[in-house]
């Protein structure tokens, strides 16, 4: 024994017999305590380590015991117990609800700084238990509880499950009860740590001893988010179905249900990908509430299409452009930063976009003053059209766009419409993958440089050439070049065949260089992988592919960045209580040389010159671009770009009931033999005159 441990033992033995003998005690009662002071010094003789070993020799000297394991097993447990004890003692339920209650508006805000429109996208209103209808309250546990009404707050599975999880370096997380998530809901926060799982561990285990399971589900219901800014299950069922909550039966609880997994992966407007894992859980929901003895097999079996919820509701104040700029920005922050949907519906911040004021009302101005030509109640080509715009700067910022005549009114925004086919306005990304990547003529040669000078044949109906020979189609017939008015130009420049519009150069050019390669140019000029660029055929060099306005204006923007590419954006930058966001950089990437670049800008530069955009020419000098139309004449379209910015403007229509593009043919009283539509290069025009 070391000299410390004697001494320290020889106190408590002195300790222990002072205190046997207090004056008054009988001998039985000294004799006791001098027994219990013996007792314990024998026992601390045992339990005080004893290094090395004695008795032991090698390795053996320095293992412990079977009884020292065990001891310092008892020990640590002890002390566990106590650590617990001592903390769930310390942690108290907050007085008060979190800051949920109080939201504030989100605001966004013009480039300039000028505020452009403020949005308060939190809706909330408590409905009590009572009214809540028992299909709907079984269908949420179902999903997220099912024991909720014999667990004690917690679960341990869960919490072993959530230990797993932070042992082996994953997020802290999962295993959460239903109190569990309405103490981190309405007392913590949302954050991953393993100081706020204590917390919430201890505060679910207090709130459970505290109140009834009927007021924890209560305000568990009356304070979860499901998306589309709502808090709340009644205000749920009013954004998903406009239904009081009162209303609902157990499908459409089911899918209410299903949303508090994620609402921005479940909520079906989303997307077509959301839609079908809203359907599944949908379905688990209903089975599981089977499954738990909460619907019969014969009220399931009446459930066998999914309820299909309403269009999210547009909010007010948001009327003509102004909502389908903050549907961009909104979007742009939702998958470009770190902020979750719910902490943003929570509202407190400041957007800060690129949107510019009067580039905006420009391009609504040039628009409605085109429209305002059509004749629909005596022409029926000119019901339905729809007009999409964008202009986007050269490192991206995406300055002005044009969603529709009213976001109030039409929700779709056509500035982001990916459906419409590019046109011959697709023709410069050939031209730039040609001077790129070459071309290969003939089998197994390598490929070949082309330059602006290379000599095509433009005549019409000249069958298409592949390195085995004619090309064939899929009915057995060669397939031809098809110019616009069939017009025959003979042998032509790469630059002509771009700068007057000539189809069957182009449609050439693209087999040459590869269908393969003028796809991937696409992309790297900042085309989107599922912008729908259809089969790889001669017509694909056309413009099969369909990109949104604002994608095809980004692309064109490389050529005026001189072959740089910046993915397009459209916020500056984001504040929230003072404090700054931190947001990714825009993506930055070198597609295309200078050269290549500028040789795509002088053959656009001749088309307003004295080719096929002549017409634009009145809106000034250094003007660049080109009018297009579908090979189904089902868009017409004009991109083009100054020193500043690239503009792509999209006119088409769409059939109402069936959502289907129709021919333009006809419209503005146009002859059938005369494709296309003159209105994308008038707005054009338009704009470009009253921002320059």
């Amino acid at each position: 024994m070391t000299p410390q441990w004697r001494a320290r033992l020889t106190r408590l033995a002195d300790r222990a017999r002072n205190a046997a003998r207090v004056r008054g005690a009988g001998p039985a009662r000294i004799a006791r305590r001098l027994r219990t002071a013996r007792l314990l010094r024998r026992g601390l003789r045992k339990l005080r380590p004893r290094y090395p070993r004695p008795g032991r020799t090698g390795v053996r000297r320095w293992l412990p015991s079977p009884r020292q394991v065990l001891l310092l097993c008892v020990w640590s447990v002890l002390a566990l117990t106590a650590l617990v004890v001592y903390a769930y003692e310390r942690t108290a339920i907050p007085a008060e609800l979190n800051t949920f209650a109080t939201q504030q508006d989100n605001v966004y805000y013009w480039a300039d700084g000028t505020e452009m429109a403020r949005v308060g996208p939190v809706d909330r209103q408590a409905m009590p238990l009572d009214r809540i209808p028992s299909s709907v309250q079984w269908a949420v546990l179902a999903a997220e509880n099912a024991n909720f009404y014999h667990d004690h707050g917690v679960s341990p599975r869960g919490l072993a499950r959530a230990v797993t999880k932070m042992a082996t370096g994953g997020d802290v997380q999962g295993g959460s009860t239903i109190t569990q998530q309405y103490v981190k809901n309405a007392y913590l926060n949302q954050s991953q740590t393993l100081s706020r799982k204590i917390d919430e561990i201890f505060i679910s285990i207090k709130l459970d001893n505290k109140e009834s399971k009927q007021q924890i589900l209560d305000g568990y219901l009356n304070t979860s988010w499901f998306g589309r800014g709502a808090y709340g299950i009644q205000r749920a069922a009013k954004a998903y179905y406009g239904k009081d909550v009162s209303q609902l039966n157990a499908s459409e609880g089911a899918f209410l249900a299903s949303l508090l997994k994620g609402a921005g992966l479940y909520d079906p407007a989303i997307s077509k990908a959301n839609h079908q894992r809203a359907v599944a859980r949908w379905k688990w929901v209903l089975d599981r509430m089977v499954a738990i003895g909460q619907l019969s097999p014969a009220e399931r079996a009446q459930y066998k299409t999914f309820p299909e919820p309403k269009a999210p509701p547009r909010p007010a104040g948001l009327s003509g452009e102004t909502g389908y700029l903050v549907d961009t920005a909104r979007a742009w922050i939702s998958q470009h930063s770190d902020i979750s949907d719910a902490r943003f519906d929570l509202g407190g911040y400041q957007i800060y976009t690129t949107f510019e004021k009067p580039k905006v009302q420009a391009l609504d101005a040039a628009v409605k003053q085109r429209m305002a030509d059509l004749r629909p109640a005596t022409r029926p080509a000119d019901r339905d059209v729809r007009v999409g715009a964008a202009s986007v700067a050269g490192d991206g910022r995406i300055l002005a766009l044009y969603g529709g005549p009213d976001y109030v009114t039409q929700g779709f925004d056509d500035a982001n419409i990916s459906i419409v086919p590019a046109g011959t306005t697709y023709a410069p990304l050939v031209y730039a993958a040609a001077l790129r990547d070459g071309v290969v003529r003939t089998r197994d040669a390598p490929r070949v440089p082309v330059t602006p000078d290379s000599v095509y044949d433009g005549d019409d109906h000249v069958p298409i050439q592949t390195p085995e020979g004619p090309y064939w189609d899929r009915n057995g017939r060669i397939v031809r070049t098809a110019n616009a008015g069939k017009r025959s130009y003979g042998r032509i420049t790469l630059r002509q065949a771009v700068a007057e519009g000539v189809n069957g150069p182009i449609m050439q050019l693209g087999m040459d260089v590869g269908i393969d390669k003028l796809r991937q140019a696409s992309l790297d000029a900042g085309l989107l992988q599922d912008t729908g660029f259809g089969e790889q055929v001669p017509q694909f060099s056309l413009g099969t592919a369909t990109p949104s306005p604002i994608r095809m204006a980004a692309a064109y923007g490389t050529f005026l960045a001189g072959g740089t590419h910046t993915e397009p954006y459209s916020v500056l930058r984001i504040t929230h209580g003072g404090d700054r966001i931190t947001l990714p950089a825009p993506v930055v990437t070198h597609p295309f040389t200078p050269q290549v670049a500028a040789d795509v800008t002088d053959a656009l530069r001749d088309s307003v010159t004295a080719g096929a955009a002549k017409q634009v020419a009145a809106a000034g000098p250094g003007l660049a671009g080109t009018p297009g139309t579908a090979p189904d004449n089902t868009s017409a379209s004009f991109v083009g770009y100054d020193s500043r910015a690239a503009t792509a403007v999209t006119v088409f229509r769409i059939d109402p009931r069936t959502q289907q593009l129709m021919p333009l043919t006809g419209t503005e009283g146009r002859p059938a033999a005369q494709p296309g539509s003159g209105m994308p290069t008038a707005i054009w025009t338009h704009y470009m005159a009253s921002v320059r």
